[in-house]
């Protein structure tokens, strides 16, 4: 039995596969996913669990060199990019933040390895995490 780190199954082999530049998304309730990508559906109830804490426990199993967010959340949900941007900064200070539309995003998570559904209701709470190289960070 595992110790720590990430419980769930689906979640720990996702992150266990991934390689550099490989990428994962962290979504919303309502974002769509599609077919040809893995869906990790953690979603119990609006907000459990939230968007935040399921960033918080998968950045802890990660390593990140990018990341990408809509830029319609920069207008529309201010304070959840003011909460990534602080947890980004303080676990990975030379993570490259990008932006890109929504729907853009959308059609980015066709190439992640996959996409955890959450039960966040606020808008374009949303994140793509692109992986770090793990041998730079051990160096």
């Amino acid at each position: 039995m595992k110790r720590n780190g990430i419980l769930n199954s689906s979640i720990s082999s996702v992150l266990s596969s991934m390689g550099h530049t490989n990428s994962i998304c962290i979504g919303d309730c309502g974002l769509p996913i599609p077919d040809e990508t893995k869906r990790i559906d953690l979603a119990l109830r609006f907000n459990i669990p939230s968007f935040l804490e399921t960033l918080d426990a998968v950045t802890d199993d990660m390593a990140v060199e990018s990341y990408i967010l809509a830029e319609e959340m920069k207008d529309h949900n201010p304070e959840m990019l003011e909460n990534i941007r602080g947890m980004m900064k303080k676990k990975f200070p030379d993570a490259v933040e990008c932006f890109t539309s929504h729907e853009n995003l959308k059609d980015q998570t066709k190439t992640c390895k996959a996409v955890i559904r959450t039960g966040e209701i606020t808008a374009f709470a949303n994140i793509i995490l692109v992986s770090a190289c793990i041998f730079a960070a051990q160096g």
